[in-house]
């Protein structure tokens, strides 16, 4: 009679390594624990996914809210246990306010542009951030009010970048596509010369009008100047009458070295007649009016 066969010998190789969920840190944290979390999951440095979200956020913007969508999205790592041995308290359920949150974002921003696209109506960047600003702040409504564990922290990061984005944007004038960014410089020899709007996107602009004579002028020459971001610089004959018009967003005024920019400026010898009126609509940058 034949032998049976002997049992396998069991095998030495160790079983292969639990891969771990992808959370954030507890221990290694500087704002959330997002880099940490991101690097007990991948095995990479959580320096590199620090200078990865630095090198984002210059390039374009858009580290700032990865990482705020990842704060959002992650959950936290679970705590450890107690010193003593005893389990810690397990925490309660997740609330989904965070990712409905975010979900409804998605949504209302991908509405937005359809409307945009196939519609004449154009929001422009303020209707953008407005809507999703409002997406968040109804977020942290819901999470004020729900039982569960809601990760208020990220909407309210999330909230405060889309604040100061729709600040800035509301302080940078909406400017049409023929703006044009660069540094610009204007130099009209005549009234003729004189554009009645000058408009730049970004970049400085000088505007010299010290060679237009205003000794025969039948009416003021009137010029409004549009510029989203850089400075301005303006200059008027020196013996002409100036009104000005100013809404300056951020940054230093200064005409004919009075920092309040808004009014009438006579020249020496002059009448209660301006020979120009000019009005600004400056976002960020410095402004400045003075004489030839």
């Amino acid at each position: 009679m034949t032998a049976p066969f002997p049992p396998p010998a069991p095998s030495l190789e160790p079983p292969p390594p639990v891969r771990p969920t992808l959370r954030r840190s507890r221990s290694d944290k500087m704002v959330g624990g997002v880099a940490g979390g991101l690097a007990e999951y991948s095995g990479v440095d959580p320096l590199l996914w620090r200078v990865g979200f630095v090198a984002l956020t210059l390039a374009g913007g858009t580290g700032v809210l990865v990482y705020v969508l990842l704060l959002l999205l992650m959950p936290r790592a679970p705590r450890r246990a107690a010193l003593d041995g005893a389990p810690a308290e397990p925490p309660g359920p997740r609330s989904p306010v965070a990712g409905l949150t975010v979900a409804g974002l998605l949504i209302a921003v991908g509405l937005m542009v359809l409307v945009t696209r196939y519609t004449d109506l154009e929001p422009g960047p303020r209707g953008f951030l407005a809507t999703a600003l409002l997406v968040v702040g109804l977020g942290l409504v819901a999470s004020a009010v729900t039982r569960a564990r809601a990760p208020r922290g990220g909407l309210i990061a999330l909230g405060s970048v889309l604040t100061l984005a729709l600040l800035f944007t509301s302080a940078v004038p909406t400017l049409t596509e023929d703006a044009g960014v660069g540094d610009r410089e204007y130099q009209p020899a005549t009234a003729e010369d004189v554009r009645p709007v000058y408009r730049l996107g970004a970049g400085d602009m000088d505007v010299d009008l010290s060679r237009v004579d205003v000794d025969d002028l039948d009416e003021p020459i009137e010029v409004r100047i549009e510029m989203g971001a850089g400075d301005l610089d303006v200059v008027v004959p020196a013996d002409a009458d100036v009104r000005i018009e100013v809404e300056h967003g951020i940054g230093e005024t200064e005409v004919f070295g009075d920092s309040s920019g808004e009014g009438y400026y006579r020249a020496p010898g002059g009448d209660d007649e301006p020979e120009f009126v000019l009005s600004f609509d400056h976002g960020v940058g410095d402004l400045e009016v003075s004489r030839a």
